[in-house]
């Protein structure tokens, strides 16, 4: 699966950016997508995820009520929608892919080691 994502870009605190990822090969219903955010000198951070069938979706706290995830059967496309930005969103957001597994949980989901496709990243700048 390769996976390539846009959408980023500079926006002010208050704003939104809608981010999408675009995957081509074979996605199956089964496959888990998610997206993670990175900051120089830290490790890559959960931000949502969501399986191929659209359910269910996962939100880090620091996205619960702004950020909303979705994806396109049609467009082979997932999308992260961004509300109310903050400058602590800062950071490159890489989508993100996997088989998903039956006893998927919010904690397996957060786990970036855990899949096996990444985007090359989009970076998402908010000013205060």
């Amino acid at each position: 699966v390769q996976l390539v994502e846009s959408g980023g870009g500079l926006v002010q605190a208050g704003g939104s950016l809608s981010l999408s990822c675009a995957a081509s090969g074979r996605i199956l219903s089964t496959y888990a997508m998610a997206w993670f955010r990175q900051t120089p000198g830290k490790e890559r951070e959960f931000v949502s995820g969501i399986r191929w069938s659209g359910t269910p979706t996962y939100y880090a706290e620091s996205a619960k009520g702004r950020f909303t995830i979705s994806r396109d059967n049609a467009k082979n496309t997932v999308y992260l929608q961004m509300n109310s930005l903050k400058p602590e969103d800062t950071g490159v957001y890489y989508c993100a892919a996997r088989l998903a597994a039956p006893a998927d949980t919010i904690v397996i989901f957060a786990n970036y080691k855990t899949y096996t496709s990444w985007g090359q990243g989009t970076q998402v700048t908010v000013s205060s």
